[in-house]
């Protein structure tokens, strides 16, 4: 990789190309969901392209980011919703009153990052999180839905909007719904369009782009109605997106009139929490996905973020946060530097203005079936289920959550969920509440440093979210290239956002070069096998094995295996395999461990958790394997049956520097089996007809071999006792064959 780009204006001169480049992708995305956000916030539609601009320019110069683009925060859009309604004075002045809230949570904002807490969104529990963020998902369905199917709802709340969407969708427009379910198609199906010349353009782009051709032919240009089956719908111009002839024109200035009152300062303050945790949380997302690793300056980048919107409120446009989609669509473009945020802004500027009045054209029903996919991923069934996999106690926090949101607000959803949250964080410790609180605040956490390069992080008392930021300034002292042992043992209750703080210094460590190891977790017990999950100390009676882990245990004392329940997390030797070179490993538990009598090899069964993808592709996986040692050396090589793991994307990756192998003399062998290795010639000496014969003999699907040992799997899931003992018989045969 080459190196790291210059910052400040020597990267403006030496990478503009590139960065431009990028911005124009960027840019194409950026208009159509701009306007749409704005028009989903009941906005005029401007003040979502107000906020990209001023996101795009504003921001650039004042920023602790790199490669992330700013822009409108959908997250909001309830919060704006909300204002809009709470503050309405019938005197056409309730946007005005909801910039005036904007400034004002920009001007808090700046100060939060000025007084540096920028870890701030650390604080709040990530199921809570997630519950608000399907809240706000559900929140844009309900409202878009019927701007897609030319229905309407006068329902008091959100729960009443989506009722009436199945009430009334027998009485859907046809028109409208038919350019909605043209550019929904578009949406699902674009992926699979090989032709590259529906690639040039974004797919928000091609939403718009087919919309346009239906509202020539059904001309919604003028009011007047078209039967269909008997019934007559109307058309017209109020169905098109409204748009001033002049940016000017466009202009709003906030009104501080409301700010004496109780409503105001509760719209202050819930844009105020969800842009920040929202951009935090997205700011170290992108972090994530930048190929040169660099880290942004959080406390930077939130006061960046503060002005911005300081700016845009006074102008007339949204709050802004860095946005995920456009800030991706850079890095995959090759954006090097901070400039192609700028460079975004002013494209959109200009796009606008040339393009207004193709802009006009386009039906709102095209902007709103964008947000109701947009809505629908952030509360699918999916989400339920990944936080469910989280642990049940997730999926409480999750649900109560958003329901409180909905019924509600974002902000009472946000401290009615975190509350919830803390008392079920006390009622696992079984302890008094103010012992609780001293054990969070005062629990004599501390770092003991055994060297330059050797530290021991001890964590005691309940390491939650709330003590996340404390620990934050202990982690800060430790070099980047140091080895640390975390020392959980005396804890007695270690939550979700907790561990996957540490999880993210363990990765961020070993990458730098240092090794970190978490340990004392063996007296803990969750109710779920996520790597992450919550985790409480039970008393020793209530450390009970699972019905699985006794079948284990038995057959290590039946067969004089050893047999170890207990985490661990030292899994460095496993590095040495190419198929974990690219895949984080987090941990390793119920270790099986034995030896063959007649045959010089050892054996190791274990259960290990590893995790494919980067950032918001990541899925985690929790599978059983076999480590074979043979005393004899071996050609390095990786072999699997083919399509045996389609669902790991970057499997070709991992064998970057890998020749496929094809064994003419076994040609059926070749069809079953993807081999890979750097000696060719070694390979074909290696796979002779007996060893062909053996792997095409047994159903196992992965194996591969560093040279020194072999790697075994089978299925990406924990193996049954029956299951072990196959593998134990397997690799006992392959030992004796090798060993022949």
């Amino acid at each position: 990789m080459e190196g790291t780009p210059s910052g400040g204006f020597k990267g403006l001169v030496q990478h503009w190309k590139s960065d431009l480049i990028a911005a124009v992708s960027v840019a194409l995305i950026a208009l159509p969901l701009s306007l749409g956000i704005a028009l989903a916030a009941g906005a005029p539609a401007m003040a979502g392209i107000f906020s990209a601009v001023v996101g795009g320019v504003v921001t650039t110069f004042y920023r602790g980011g790199h490669i992330s683009v700013n822009g409108p925060a959908k997250g909001v859009i309830g919060v704006i919703l909300l204002g809009i309604v709470l503050m309405d004075d019938d005197t056409g002045q309730a946007f005005n009153y909801v910039l005036a809230a904007a400034v004002i949570s920009g001007a808090l904002q700046t100060l939060l990052g000025i007084f540096k807490l920028g870890r701030i969104a650390d604080i709040f529990h990530g199921s809570v999180i997630q519950g608000l963020l399907a809240a706000i998902g559900i929140i844009i369905f309900a409202k878009q839905i019927h701007v897609a199917l030319g229905t309407y709802s006068d329902g008091a709340n959100i729960v009443d909007n989506l009722v009436d969407a199945v009430v009334m969708l027998p009485h859907a427009n046809p028109f409208v719904v038919l350019i909605s379910s043209a550019g929904l198609l578009m949406i699902l199906f674009n992926s699979k369009i090989t032709n590259r010349f529906f690639h040039f353009l974004p797919v928000p782009m091609w939403v718009i782009v087919l919309s346009l051709p239906f509202v020539y032919a059904f001309n919604f240009f003028e009011p007047h109605q078209i039967s269909f089956l008997g019934n007559a719908y109307a058309v017209g111009p109020d169905l098109l997106l409204d748009i001033p002839d002049t940016i000017t024109d466009s202009i709003m200035h906030p009104n501080f009139g409301k700010i004496n009152t109780l409503e105001f300062w509760g719209i202050v303050f819930s844009m105020l929490i969800i842009t920040s945790i929202e951009h935090l949380a997205i700011a170290k997302a992108v972090d994530k996905i930048d190929p040169y690793k660099r880290k942004t300056d959080l406390n930077k980048d939130l006061t960046g973020i503060g002005i911005s919107t300081m700016i845009s409120g006074l102008i007339g446009g949204l709050p802004i946060i860095s946005v995920i989609i456009r800030s991706t669509v850079n890095v995959q473009n090759g954006a090097k530097t901070k400039w192609s945020n700028m460079y975004q802004g002013l494209l959109l500027l200009l796009f606008i203005v040339v393009l207004s009045p193709i802009m006009r054209q386009v039906p709102l029903c095209a902007f709103a079936i964008l947000l109701v996919h947009t809505g629908f991923k952030l509360a699918s069934p999916a989400v339920f289920k990944q936080v469910y996999n989280q642990g049940i106690e997730q999926l409480v926090f999750f649900i109560a959550t958003m329901i409180m949101t909905l019924y509600s607000n974002l902000l009472i959803g946000l401290l009615g969920g975190s509350m919830l949250v803390l008392v079920t964080h006390i009622l696992l410790a079984r302890i008094p509440v103010p012992q609780f609180f001293k054990l969070v605040y005062s629990s004599r956490t501390r770092l003991i440093p055994l060297s330059q390069s050797s530290y021991i992080l001890k964590v005691r008392g309940i390491a939650n979210f709330l003590g996340i930021i404390k620990v934050d300034k202990l982690v800060g002292q430790i070099p980047a290239d140091a080895d640390v042992n975390i020392d959980l043992s005396e804890t007695r209750l270690v939550d979700m956002s907790y561990m996957d703080y540490l999880v993210e210094f363990l990765n961020k460590q070993r990458e730098s070069g240092g090794k970190v190891f978490i340990s004392g977790l063996d007296a803990h017990i969750s109710s779920s096998t996520y790597n992450k999950a919550l985790k409480f100390m039970v008393t020793s009676e209530g450390l009970k094995l699972t019905h699985r882990e006794k079948r284990l245990r038995n057959l290590a004392t039946e067969k004089g295996y050893s047999y170890v329940r207990e985490v661990n997390w030292n899994t460095s030797y496993l590095k040495q395999f190419h198929f974990f070179e690219i895949r984080p490993i987090e941990r390793k538990n119920n270790c099986l461990k034995g030896d063959y009598r007649d045959i010089d090899a050892s054996w190791e069964i274990a259960d290990v958790i590893f995790n494919e993808g980067k950032a918001f592709m990541a899925e985690t996986f929790n599978t059983t394997l076999m480590v074979l040692k043979v005393n004899r050396s071996l050609p390095i090589f990786t072999m699997e049956r083919e399509k045996a793991y389609e669902k790991l994307f970057d499997r070709m990756i991992a064998f970057t520097g890998y020749t496929d192998i094809e064994f003419k003399m076994f040609s059926k062998f070749s069809k079953k089996f993807l081999v890979m290795g750097q000696d060719e010639q070694e390979l074909q000496s290696f796979f002779t007809k007996e060893v062909v014969q053996f792997f095409e003999d047994h159903q196992i699907s992965h194996v591969e071999s560093n040279g020194e040992a072999l790697l075994i799997f089978n299925h990406l899931k924990l193996a049954r006792t029956d299951e072990t003992l196959e593998f134990i018989e397997y690799g006992e045969e392959l030992a004796d064959l090798l060993d022949a």
